[in-house]
């Protein structure tokens, strides 16, 4: 299956490990009792559900930076986008059980006086029609961006300015209340998805089960595109595009088609996201989330897509602690090992990993003496 044929022994072991994951939190939250030492609460749950959809979001930005050479500073936009998606689905199916008990128009809509549902917001009722949005949305938007930046030959650092510019342009339009997205405090008070209640236990496990598959197969689906005649031709155009463009390949296609693909994977990160953590607003479309996910890819190892996911669970769950113990200075620290990997581990995680694995297997030198005379 084409799909599965260059994920190697690395990526099967990855796999693995996820899968088992994937099982064991879920048995640790519906069977075993609360004060068992294993038990994990609802709270651990959706946390490890949040860094999976992370992990996704890491790994489509691996898939254009790490073997096209294409630095996005923006795909914090399509992770928002996503996320906002599923949150018109999850407001669509509150009804009439939100604050003004109107059946049609979400909270926010009512209290700004809005006297009928946005054009845009019709279909948001169906799940089939919101997830199609989930990937089609952020997928048109990548579309249309790339097309008019890589057939203009942009790139480098200017490609990541426009790219962090678009996603502000975004953050800023989103904030407005005239957006009909509920401006400043986005969309939020969801109760159920598919008729199952959010705040279940069972629901969460579902949500954190759903957040592994959907990483499971964005990293094969990736791992298929980069062992690929296509992803050689990636890794040619982010090692010398001039020349690839030489030999008569058009780059912008390519370029245009990793960059859409790696959007709709963001898409479905966010919209993974946004059920466990029950909001999403417009700070999500802030440049600095942008950032941040290079940092996580830099940290992991650019260019292995394993390395991008642990990058991403590792400084999450660093934020976490660090959050909690020392809230001022977690920036400082986010900065400060980002200079540090640039520095120090330019291959990120895996790449010290990989360094050490193979200085242990190195065999030492044979002693030197002639092949003819006979070991004493």
């Amino acid at each position: 299956m084409w799909l599965t044929r260059h994920i190697g022994p690395a990526g099967w072991t990855f796999l693995f490990v996820l899968a088992v994951v994937a099982t064991a939190v879920p048995y640790a939250n519906q069977l075993l009792p609360p004060d068992h030492p294993w038990h994990a609460s609802s709270y651990v749950v959706g946390l490890l559900g949040k860094y999976l959809t992370f992990a996704l979001l890491a790994l489509s930005v691996d898939l254009i930076w790490g073997y096209c050479g294409i630095l996005s500073l923006g795909h914090g936009a399509f992770f928002a986008l996503g996320g906002y998606a599923m949150g018109m689905y999850l407001m669509r199916q509150i009804g009439d059980r939100g604050v003004y008990a109107d059946p049609l128009l979400p909270d926010f809509m009512v209290f700004l006086n809005w006297q009928e549902l946005p054009w845009y917001w019709y279909g948001f009722d169906s799940f089939l029609f919101a997830m199609l949005m989930v990937m089609l949305v952020p997928g048109l938007l990548a579309f249309l961006f790339g097309w008019f930046a890589f057939r203009s030959r942009v790139t480098g650092v200017y490609l990541s300015i426009i790219t962090q510019a678009m996603t502000y342009a975004l953050m800023l339009a989103f904030f407005r209340n005239d957006m009909g997205f509920g401006g400043n405090n986005g969309l939020t008070d969801f109760k159920d998805i598919l008729g199952f209640d959010l705040q279940s236990d069972a629901t969460r496990c579902a949500l954190f089960v759903a957040s592994a598959a959907a990483l499971g197969l964005g990293f094969m689906l990736a791992r298929a595109v980069t062992g690929s005649t296509f992803g050689k031709v990636l890794v040619a155009i982010r090692d010398a595009e001039s020349r690839t463009r030489f030999l008569g390949y058009r780059v912008d296609h390519y370029k245009l088609a990793a960059f859409t693909l790696s959007a709709m994977m963001a898409g479905v990160a966010g919209a993974l996201y946004v059920p466990q953590v029950g909001i999403i607003n417009p700070g999500e479309f802030a440049p600095a989330n942008s950032i941040e996910i290079v940092v996580w890819v830099a940290v992991g190892g650019r260019g292995t897509l394993i390395g991008a996911a642990l990058g991403a669970v590792v400084v999450n769950y660093a934020k976490t602690v660090f959050t909690g113990t020392f809230p001022e200075y977690w920036l400082f620290f986010l900065g400060g090992l980002f200079v540090f990997v640039t520095l120090f581990m330019p291959r990120g995680i895996l790449g010290v990993a990989d360094d050490l694995r193979r200085r242990f297997r190195r065999p030492s030198a044979p002693s030197a003496r002639p092949a003819d005379q006979p070991a004493e």
